[in-house]
């Protein structure tokens, strides 16, 4: 499994606690993320204390990766915050704690300025497709998180420069 090669990390907010993504969160994922012209991947071995049946990893977990990848995605490639709207997973085989998973996300389409289609998918240590989620992700501005108070003034400052630097694509 080729791990980064021909992907610039992502930059991550170091204070952050989300359950996917913080750094800060001891029970968290941990997620780092990197991008490509394609894609944006992550790869991630689930602890033990996710398990869903003895040595599997749990679906919401699945769901929760896939949600991330979706939600990076969009990030990234359209220069805006996605919420999720909806999303389908396929669990097509399983997935076992502590083995190396490469997850994946893309924007399929924007259907409009305030929606977009994306996909995540998760491979294992073979490259086997284990998981695949499309989901239906609102499209929003930092302003519109502020104004709902949906997130502190810290996170937004960051997603905002996140949002307008420069990643030399």
């Amino acid at each position: 499994m080729d791990r980064e090669d021909g992907y610039k990390q992502m930059p991550n907010m170091e204070t952050h606690k989300c359950f996917g993504c913080g750094p800060m969160n001891p029970s968290g994922l941990r997620m780092k993320f990197y991008a490509n012209d394609e894609s944006v991947c992550s790869w991630i071995t689930v602890p033990e204390h996710l398990c869903g049946w003895k040595n599997l990893v749990h679906g919401g977990i699945i769901s929760t990766i896939l949600d991330e990848m979706m939600g990076r995605s969009i990030l990234y490639f359209l220069k805006c915050l996605g919420l999720t709207k909806s999303m389908q997973v396929d669990f097509i085989k399983p997935v076992y704690i502590g083995e190396m998973l490469k997850a994946e996300g893309r924007v399929l389409e924007r259907k409009s300025d305030r929606e977009a289609l994306v996909e995540g998918l998760i491979f294992n240590h073979d490259g086997e497709l284990c998981n695949r989620s499309t989901g239906t992700f609102g499209l929003f501005t930092a302003d519109f998180l502020r104004e709902r108070n949906i997130a502190d003034e810290e996170t937004l400052q960051w997603l905002e420069a996140f949002l307008t630097a420069d990643r030399g694509k």
